[in-house]
């Protein structure tokens, strides 16, 4: 089809181009470039907890895009995803004969991809009006922004990562269902043409990512890495069709303070979570999947003091405590899992089990493993008890009172006896941390993420030989949420770093949570 041919249009909008009919649009050359303050506290006199806030939704990431979208779905641009993929090209080729040998800063680089990606688009779309209804200035801006998603961010399902509220996107073959965390799952019908783009998508954010070594291939048919935005991103070749699980980070620099405006805990269990971080306790945060686990593990760490020395541990990068939060934290050496390149015997492979060792020879005062999930509990407990006080990690537990069984489970099946995991599980942990997940989108309310337990685990084996422990924030009556049981039998350490008062614990304990938690259920 010639670039004169008029081409019907539905709606007032022209049809999408394919490929065939952009050629000669593109045979032309392309225009060239022309800190949240600390509460103030004393050890003799503890400033009391703010009051308990309104629990405001959270906001889009600022990291969202901020230019107008048609309707922030794939394939509903005015153009075919093909003359992205074209702009894209020629725009890519540009940047490389601009700056051969890479000599720019990322930023700067960046930048002129934005000032290539203008020209080729307006360049493109002056061609296109010559036989077609002129795009729109929103039109036009909506294609720049999706060849800049495709050379920098998530390309093709940048758009529903995106929306405001997005928990989870879930590719199976070329069918999307979004998450989000206030309504009900939605489903998209396409979100590439075929499985050999969608695989070709995943291998290029993972180079994107700076994760080079990890490709989905019939050879490595697993792959898991993070995207240039932080989100986690999880493929696999072994399921029907190709599919591909991306988990968005909506709150990767937020601290304790937003987790109470949100409902997560209230200002009583901030000022004791916070006293515990900087009373040294060792923490395990636990709780189902998709439960906060990570986000209350982050921001237990943004209250680690700055004088000390941090090592984190994770397979894929979640936790980001390396990087400026809303105040000065400690030095901080964020360690990476490597995953193998895909041949025989894990070739190239590096687990958290096998950093340990290197781990702690950096003289760190803390250790933050973002989540333990097999052999790597031996190491962490250990560290915790032979000395690693304030450290920290999460774990995977379905409910409160299968928290010691699961960490036994996981020494056994490491090669430990049950009486030696009882007692190192004894001698390492301090505080276990159980968040709720309560989702509801499905009958109409929204998802719920609260601490409903927290329990003191205490350095002796009882009956049976299992460590004794002790409820001290549960449930009471209606309230679903944690309330004051049990005092701790560390209040002392907790009053003596200026952040706790044990009178906070009698004074109203059940008043702490404000209004009663809203579900669909209760009502």
């Amino acid at each position: 089809m010639s670039d004169t041919h008029e081409r019907p249009a539905a709606n007032g909008r022209p049809a999408p181009m394919d490929r065939a009919d952009i050629a000669g649009l593109l045979a032309g050359r392309i225009g060239q470039p022309h800190p949240t303050n600390p509460r103030p506290t004393s050890p003799a006199e503890p400033a009391a907890p703010p009051a308990v806030a309104a629990n405001p939704l959270p906001t889009a990431s600022a990291d969202a895009a901020a230019v107008p979208r048609l309707a922030g779905l794939p394939g509903e641009l005015p153009v075919s995803w093909d003359v992205v993929e074209d702009l894209q090209a020629r725009v890519s080729q540009q940047l490389t004969a601009s700056d051969p040998d890479k000599l720019l800063e990322e930023a700067d680089r960046r930048a002129m991809a934005k000032s290539l990606v203008r020209n080729a688009v307006a360049d493109w779309a002056a061609k296109y009006a010559q036989g077609n209804t002129p795009l729109t200035a929103e039109q036009e801006t909506t294609i720049g922004n999706a060849v800049f998603d495709a050379m920098y961010r998530g390309g093709r399902l940048q758009s529903l990562l995106d929306e405001p509220g997005v928990e989870d996107v879930m590719v199976d073959g070329l069918r999307a269902h979004v998450e989000y965390h206030d309504k009900p799952r939605r489903t998209i019908e396409k979100v590439a043409d075929s499985h050999e783009e969608l695989i070709t998508w995943v291998n290029r954010m993972a180079r994107l990512s700076g994760h080079g070594e990890r490709a989905l291939t019939q050879a490595s048919p697993m792959v898991g890495f993070r995207m240039p935005d932080g989100s986690r991103v999880t493929s696999s070749l072994l399921t029907t069709r190709p599919s591909v699980v991306i988990r968005k980070h909506r709150i990767r620099q937020h601290g304790l303070a937003e987790l109470v405006r949100w409902g997560s805990l209230n200002p009583l269990l901030e000022a004791f979570l916070t006293a515990c971080v900087h009373a040294k306790m060792n923490v395990l945060v636990v709780g189902g999947m998709g439960a906060g686990k990570t986000s209350l593990l982050r921001a237990l760490g943004r209250e680690i003091p700055p004088a000390e020395r941090l090592v984190t541990l994770e397979s894929d990068r979640e936790l980001y405590l390396d990087e400026p939060g809303p105040k000065p934290g400690p030095v901080t050496f964020a360690f990476e899992a490597r995953q193998s390149n895909g041949e025989r015997h894990g070739a190239g492979e590096v687990t958290i089990s096998d950093m340990f060792d290197t781990a702690l020879r950096y003289n760190a005062t803390r250790v933050i493993v973002g989540e333990v999930r097999s052999s790597e509990i031996v190491p962490m407990l250990r560290s915790m008890s032979a000395g690693g006080s304030g450290s920290m990690c999460t774990l995977h537990v379905r409910r409160p009172h299968a928290i010691i069984s699961r960490l036994v489970q996981l020494c056994t099946e490491a090669g430990m006896a049950t009486e030696a995991a009882h007692h190192l599980i004894a001698s390492a942990i301090d505080v276990v941390v159980y968040i709720t997940y309560l989702d509801e989108t499905g009958i109409g309310g929204r998802k719920h993420r609260y601490i409903s337990h927290i329990y003191e685990v205490h350095d002796v084996v009882g009956e049976g030989g299992r460590p004794t422990t002790t409820e001290l924030f549960t449930p009471h009556g209606t309230e679903v949420r944690a309330v004051y049981k049990n005092m701790p039998s560390f209040i002392g350490d907790l009053e003596l770093t200026g952040k706790f008062s044990r009178q906070w614990l009698t004074d109203n304990p059940h008043k702490w949570w404000g209004p009663p938690l809203q579900t669909v259920s209760a009502r």
